[in-house]
């Protein structure tokens, strides 16, 4: 059975201000015309339709033109809720979707029921492990703890329940939204920690034939029979090296499954781009001029911030789109303490909260305070989900 997979397409995002629609609609497009033309059996979405949970007009519109190309494929599409979807909203509709082919898995509680599908090599079972927010899951998927590696094992567990008492010869595939453990992500993915505990043990998957990853914008192999799609565009001037693709399945009867990558044409790929040098010479200097029309990320390195620096960029690379200023170091001198953006880099929030107790009294939190610590940082996370979500 041959898969198209997919993920994290982030309907409604903007790229530092620049209109995304139009590409994002030839993304889709794009999508769907691989999937005909690999002749595919099934295409897995694996969350992160929109980018908000509450979607603009646009965004709405755009989704609205992808179900109805999935529609038209004639082939089942399983699509999955991911931490930026509002599970509720996404899931509006979802029996009568069904219907078309298109199978949206947003409710925690439904991760044991399969779509189930055939080939002349048996059954496969398709699951949807929708973004699971432990605080929120827990109580549906009865776990104790609250944290990724226990909602998960929770989900995967009633899901071996539901393949035991399958014949001996179904095939499991699972799509999942999660940071699993050996991944490595970048600037562009919303942080899902909560107290810090944010990974999951690739080990939770096991015995999964295969596992159709979201969340990380980079197309990777965790092993060899669980993969990220990544996103099919790049939204973070950290992903200015990807190479964007879509991910083909081939799941035989007894073996693992074989894995290709699909490249996306150049005409769908952002013009990003980074430069890097003293103003004057990023003005001057003709071996940029192909890099007149590209979105920038523009790093200056004079001695002090150039005046009107911005304006002065824009008037050769008019899609000049982010500016930082890093001056080089002068033996002897002392650096510049980091920004406070640099200095929250990869913490998550209960770090932060630590770190402010720590500056302000001089001492670190205790254990009983650090509990207290962590209980309200779960309480504003479940709160702030829950808002999403109706």
């Amino acid at each position: 059975m041959r898969f198209l997979h997919t993920s994290d397409w982030h309907l409604g995002r903007r790229f530092h201000g620049e209109d995304l629609t139009d590409i994002q609609r030839k993304v889709i497009d794009h999508i769907c015309a691989t999937a005909r033309a690999e002749h595919v059996d099934a295409l897995l979405i694996a969350g992160d339709i929109y980018d908000r949970a509450i979607p603009s007009l646009d965004a709405v519109r755009l989704f609205s033109h992808a179900l109805e190309q999935l529609a038209d494929l004639g082939i089942p599409t399983i699509v999955i809720s991911g931490n930026h979807d509002s599970a509720h909203r996404l899931g509006v509709g979802a029996g009568l979707l069904s219907r078309a082919g298109v199978h949206l898995r947003t409710n925690p509680a439904q991760t044991g029921t399969p779509v189930l599908l055939a080939d002349d090599h048996g059954p496969v079972a398709v699951y949807g492990v929708p973004y699971l927010e432990p605080s929120l899951a827990r109580a549906q998927l009865d776990t104790e703890e609250a944290s990724h590696k226990a909602v998960l094992t929770s989900a995967l567990g009633r899901i071996r329940a539901d393949l035991a008492d399958r014949p001996a010869d179904t095939r499991s595939v699972v799509l999942a939204h999660a940071f699993v453990t050996g991944a490595a992500g970048c600037d562009s993915e919303r942080d899902i920690a909560v107290g810090g505990v944010d990974h999951a043990p690739a080990g939770v998957f096991d015995g999964i034939d295969y596992v159709a990853l979201g969340h990380l914008h980079g197309a990777q192999r965790v092993n060899s029979r669980i993969h990220y799609s990544g996103s099919p565009l790049a939204y973070s001037f950290s992903e200015t090296g990807h190479t964007k693709s879509l991910t083909l399945v081939d799941l035989p009867a007894h073996a693992e499954p074989t894995v290709t990558r699909t490249n996306l044409p150049d005409a769908l790929r952002l013009p990003l781009a980074r430069l890097a040098g003293p103003i004057e010479d990023l003005l001057s200097d003709p071996a940029h001029d192909h890099l007149a029309e590209a979105w920038l990320d523009v790093t200056l390195t004079d001695t002090a911030r150039p005046y009107e620096a911005m304006a002065r960029l824009r008037q050769r690379f008019p899609h000049t789109l982010h500016l930082a200023h890093t001056p080089p170091v002068i033996p002897g001198q002392a650096t510049d303490t980091p920004t406070y953006r640099e200095r929250l880099h990869g913490r998550g929030d209960l770090d932060i909260t630590h770190d402010f107790i720590a500056a302000v009294r001089g001492t670190k939190p205790t254990q009983d305070e650090a509990d207290l610590l962590q209980e309200a940082v779960d309480e504003l996370r479940a709160r702030a989900q829950e808002k999403e979500t109706v």
